[in-house]
């Protein structure tokens, strides 16, 4: 591929921290594929349903499903759960209430952590990479073969909480928006885009060609501070997975690499906490840029 023009940078230049890392982003080796059970959940897992519908819970996930996108077919309340106010009619809910007990509601949803409450749900609305690079100016967070889906539901909570365009994921080899996530999320999946690709490295070049500028997590040679780029314009922020990092042709399709500092003992940071701190970063560099 041959290197796109210059862009003007905000700052100097120089290297990005040497061999430490920032949340697993970092050239190593790819690891082993993980077995199918480690990806979208833990634990028993929600009960089978047809025609693609699944069982969400937690009070932030079902709270946001019913302001969000899609079918809540139904919804599951101990009784203490069952007087929040956004449950009532008032509160703009109109799917159908049940009392259950804790450990029918455990049953119902595969997890202990339901908070009093579930729902069942419609599909997923996964939306279209081309409708998020067709945004005016886009902030894209693409993540290379997230594994986790705690830290797919921190990262999509904080990408929502900063006004993202939305969230890209691989089809394959990656954590998808299971009901897992939607609660580490507090629900931000239900308004937050998201969209599936089936090459991570094509969409950037995608990318590239509608005018984004892509930028990967990764410390080592070749990476810039974090606050050296222009952030204004279209953006992508691409993030490793947890442990390998950017695999090879996916850190290659990436305009620049960047770094955040490590200055205390341990030499990592979690993906999700350096997803954090590099959206917050390119937030405040676009704010002051209106």
């Amino acid at each position: 591929m041959s290197p796109r023009p210059e862009r003007p940078r905000r700052g100097g230049s120089g290297g990005g921290g040497g061999a430490r890392r920032e949340g697993g982003q970092s050239g190593a080796p790819r690891r082993a594929r993980p077995s199918s059970g480690s990806i979208g959940g833990s634990g028993a897992g929600p009960e089978a349903l047809p025609g693609g519908a699944t069982i969400i819970y937690g009070r932030n996930a079902v709270r946001e499903a019913l302001r969000g996108r899609r079918a809540v077919e139904h919804v599951w309340a101990t009784e203490p759960a069952s007087h929040e106010p956004w449950l009532s009619p008032v509160g703009g809910n109109h799917a159908p209430v049940e009392l259950a007990r804790s450990e029918e509601l455990e049953a119902r949803c595969g997890s202990a952590g339901h908070q009093g409450i579930c729902a069942r749900v419609g599909p997923y609305p996964y939306a279209g990479a081309a409708e998020l690079l067709a945004r005016d100016a886009p902030l894209i967070v693409a993540l290379d073969e997230l594994q986790d889906p705690q830290n797919l539901g921190a990262i999509c909570r904080t990408a929502e909480c900063v006004g993202a365009t939305g969230v890209v994921i691989p089809e394959r080899r990656a954590a998808d928006v299971t009901p897992a996530v939607c609660k580490a999320s507090a629900g931000a999946v239900e308004h937050l885009p998201i969209a599936r690709v089936r090459n991570l490295a094509d969409f950037l070049a995608q990318a590239k060609d509608a005018g984004c500028w892509c930028y990967g997590a990764a410390a080592g040679e070749g990476s810039v501070p974090y606050d050296t780029p222009d952030y204004t314009g279209g953006v992508v922020l691409v993030m490793g997975a947890e442990g390998s990092g950017l695999r090879d042709r996916v850190a290659a399709s990436c305009d620049q690499l960047v770094s955040l500092p490590l200055l205390g003992r341990v030499d990592s940071l979690n993906v999700s906490a350096a997803a954090s701190a590099l959206l917050y970063g390119i937030l405040r560099q676009r704010a002051g840029a209106r």
